[in-house]
């Protein structure tokens, strides 16, 4: 998984009327959990919209300036509800040897042979949640739909991996193919097509032949 890095400084008070000041210049007051005791420090807000601003999950490494690394995982983030502006953020510190539970975004792949028939592809959930150490966080889950026909749906089952333990039910939807007043009936092989026509023309020979066999003969003309 990508990262990026942050570089804060600490905060020696976390009052409001410093927390405050420090919004005032443009700084984002923020916490790390997950360690032995909480790290509070702030960064410029600018140093956070590759981060925040994004569909995309990466990790970050929070660099403060007595040269203190912390490697983390944005865990909560408030934002002004008039001006968006970030007002604070919570991150949670990871270790390497500990798994890590995280909403990871997917990624739909592939031309669905329903969707080709005018079907309409529906994504049902966008981001699954997972387990799985830092070393194997993926960017994406990626789904292919190819080979999805109109009325197919993809569970969770289908994207499972030996690198991570997704924390959904098997009958959670990824996706479907919805059906369309514009749709055509494709859904037969071109293989099943031959054989379904092959019946229907034996069926009209065989008709064909038992109508023979019914008719009546013409009755020879009177001699006169």
């Amino acid at each position: 998984m990508k990262s990026i890095t942050i570089n804060g400084s600490k905060r020696e008070s976390v009052g409001k009327s410093a927390t405050k000041a420090l919004r005032n210049a443009g700084e984002v007051p923020c916490v790390v959990y997950g360690g032995d005791e909480p790290i509070h420090f702030s960064a410029d807000e600018l140093a956070f919209k590759n981060l925040v601003y994004t569909p995309d999950v990466h990790t970050v490494v929070i660099a403060l300036e007595d040269g203190t690394k912390v490697n983390a995982i944005l865990q909560d983030i408030q934002f002004h509800p008039v001006s968006d502006r970030i007002l604070h953020i919570d991150f949670y510190q990871i270790f390497d040897d500990k798994e890590v539970m995280l909403e990871i975004p997917v990624r739909v792949v592939g031309n669905s042979r329903g969707v080709r028939n005018g079907g309409v592809l529906r994504i049902v959930t966008r981001k699954l949640r997972i387990k799985a150490i830092p070393e194997n966080l993926p960017d994406f889950i990626e789904v292919d739909i190819t080979e999805m026909k109109i009325g197919n749906k993809k569970y969770v089952t289908s994207v499972a991996s030996d690198d991570y333990k997704i924390l959904h039910p098997d009958n959670t939807v990824i996706c479907q193919v919805r059906t369309s007043r514009t749709a055509i009936v494709d859904e037969v092989d071109e293989e099943e097509e031959e054989g379904l026509e092959g019946e229907e023309g034996a069926e009209e020979g065989a008709e064909g032949t038992e109508a023979g066999a019914e008719a009546p003969a013409a009755e020879a003309p009177a001699e006169e």
